[in-house]
């Protein structure tokens, strides 16, 4: 158990010390600087920071390190709604109707720029403040290094025992070498191991160098950031004045660059249409190499090839060329991608009173194996009633018991089209925008249908098909192949693929460069040996550090012939408490204080991060 005793605290007489000593005349009480010290604090007025001093501040704060990071961050989360919502440079059309199918909401996401992500005012602000905060960054630092790179190595610090890696070497009196020849060979191994050498006190009687290397690491940390603003006008170059569009061509058919020749067009913000080189580019043929080896893949496309006819300009001479996937065609500046492939009938349809509505080649959309296609043929200019058809088509149709017709080969072996047909109107006269490959059936009255007592329509080549109530009719004439194209126009593409490369090329400079500073300092003993010590530091983590020490003094004892070479050469790391015991005792000029002081330090500097010379360096 413990007994606690309460003891009387006395307070000490004024004018007194708690011991009960009498306090100087002029020497204050504890309760008279308190009072001065809350004067000041309340009669103190902080500075005011103005409107200057508030964008000083506010600059710092932009082009920090820490804001960069975090607007990259930011831009990377602001880019999210643009996967989440359908963007209208993409596709207006299904903008206009995800508006009408969430009419609670639809119109503020609108507001809220929502449906144009990377063309919005808050994304485009985002992207400019990270421009902006990566210069900020990336000047001043590039000025400090280059400073620092035409500076001087550091001064040689008074106890170089107290590095991370330290050792001394003894130069026999009987080699003739003195302190001044040691430090001048020593500053040429030192030289030709890639360090920038500066010796001091050359002649004096301890005369020292100091070496440093690394200073890549920093230069590849500049140019990481530096091609990150590279990357990102790069791609602001793209997005502004860059252009895209798809465009689907028929054996035979010509595509025009121009506006009107593009099925589907997405121009960047600030896209001219005198961008466009009117190159035309008409596909000859398409060939389709299919697996007829393999049992698992039976039937499989293995190779595209499509023959096609360019012209750089009207006026230019004709040239053959061919369009493989993976393999695009250049022209214009743009780039001309091979993205789809499908099967065309050709299709002839006579309206009511005997006239031809509606001739040539109907893109089939690809639905199932061995190319089941899609049919929809739509005939505004039908009279008197305009006529509609939906169905599918089959280049190699087999039939099974039940009557299911299905594609049994990709090959046009037996073709068949199978249709429904429907009249009525269209909904093409008020201008709203349709997809070319589905048909809205809801306005429309059926004609043909296999529950009709007309049943459907099946057609194979050279056949047709008169539609019942003398709407006319339809004939099937052939079949062409077709093939889906991308052009695409990205005038920063190319420049963004090199800033990356550069990107890599320094971050990986800056993992595997360190920066690394070396000290040597010689001295005449009194009985003519030539004490050598040397030291270590890295700027920053260097878990290679004492190897290079080791290296180091491997190649010092190798040019001096020394005894220990061989084994300080395999040496891992020297022995810091052997060597400082060497320094102690023999090194000149140190006194039997300071030798002690030497010999019991530990390697207490792991960094120079921090200190004056960090900071001017960065």
């Amino acid at each position: 158990m413990s007994e606690r005793v309460n003891v009387e605290k006395k307070s000490p007489a004024p004018g007194t010390t708690p011991e009960g000593t009498p306090v100087p005349a002029d020497k204050p009480t504890a309760d008279a600087v308190s009072t001065a010290v809350s004067t000041a604090k309340a009669e103190a007025v902080l500075p005011v920071l103005g409107p200057l001093g508030m964008l000083r501040w506010a600059w710092t704060q932009l082009t920090s390190m820490r804001t960069a990071l975090f607007l990259l961050l930011m831009l990377a989360v602001a880019a999210v709604p643009g996967s989440l919502f359908p963007q209208r440079p993409a596709n207006p059309s299904i903008v206009t109707q995800y508006i009408k199918d969430h009419p609670d909401y639809g119109k503020l996401l609108d507001t809220l720029q929502l449906y144009d992500v990377y063309s919005s005012a808050w994304f485009s602000a985002i992207y400019i403040l990270l421009f902006i905060s990566l210069i900020g960054c990336v000047v001043p630092r590039a000025i400090a290094h280059y400073k620092a790179m035409r500076s001087q190595p550091p001064r040689t610090p008074a106890r170089l025992s107290r590095l991370p890696e330290y050792g001394t070497l003894v130069i026999p009196a009987d080699a003739g070498i003195p302190a001044s020849a040691a430090i001048t060979e020593a500053a040429g191994l030192l030289k030709k191991r890639g360090y920038r050498v500066d010796v001091r006190d050359r002649d004096g009687a301890r005369p020292s160098l100091g070496a440093e290397r690394g200073f890549l690491r920093e230069v590849g940390n500049l140019v990481f950031h530096t091609s990150l603003i590279g990357v990102l006008v790069s791609v602001a170059v793209g997005g502004l004045f860059g252009y895209s569009g798809q465009r689907i061509l028929v054996e035979g058919d010509t595509f025009v660059n121009t506006l009107v020749g593009y099925d589907q067009f997405t121009p960047g913000t600030n896209f001219q249409s005198s961008q466009l080189q009117p190159y035309s580019v008409q596909l000859d043929k398409f060939q389709i190499t299919f697996d007829r080896e393999s049992k698992g893949k039976f039937g499989q496309p293995i190779d595209f090839k499509a023959d096609v006819t360019t012209k750089e300009t009207p006026d230019s001479p004709a040239k053959k060329d061919m369009l493989k996937v993976n393999d695009p065609l250049a022209l214009g500046g743009t780039s001309i991608y091979l993205t789809g492939n499908g099967y065309a009938p050709v299709v002839t349809v006579r309206d009511g009173a005997g006239n031809v509505a509606m001739q040539g080649p109907v893109v089939a959309k690809l639905q199932g194996d061995n190319y089941y296609s899609s049919a929809v043929i739509k005939v505004p200019d039908a009279k008197p009633e305009q006529l509609a058809f939906a169905g599918f088509f089959l280049p190699t149709a087999f039939v099974t018991e039940e009557g299911v017709s299905f594609s049994g080969d990709p090959e046009l072996i037996n073709p068949q089209l199978t249709l429904n047909s429907y009249y009525g109107d269209l909904g093409l006269n008020d201008g709203a925008p349709q997809n070319v490959f589905e048909l809205d059936v809801k306005k429309l009255t059926p004609l043909n249908a296999r529950n009709l007592d007309a049943g459907g329509i099946t057609l194979t080549p050279g056949a047709s098909f008169t539609l019942p109530d003398g709407k006319g009719s339809i004939s099937f004439d052939g079949v062409k192949r077709y093939v889906g194209v991308d052009i695409h126009h990205n005038p920063g593409q190319l420049y963004a693929l090199i800033f990356a490369l550069l990107a890599v090329a320094g971050l990986v400079t800056s993992l595997y460069v360190n920066r690394r500073r070396v000290w040597v300092r010689t001295g005449t003993h009194a009985d003519g040996r030539t004490m050598v010590e040397y030291g270590l530091l890295a700027r920053g983590e260097d878990h290679r550090l004492a190897g290079e020490a080791a290296g180091i003094r491997s190649l010092l004892a190798k040019e001096w012939e020394l005894d220990g070479g061989a084994s300080a050469g395999s040496q891992s790391a020297p022995s810091g408490k052997a060597d400082n015991d060497r320094a102690a005792a023999d090194m000149p000029g140190a006194s039997p204080e300071q030798a002690a002081q030497d010999s019991s330090a530990t390697d207490s500097i792991p960094s120079s991060a921090g200190s004056p010379e960090s900071k001017k360096d960065q």
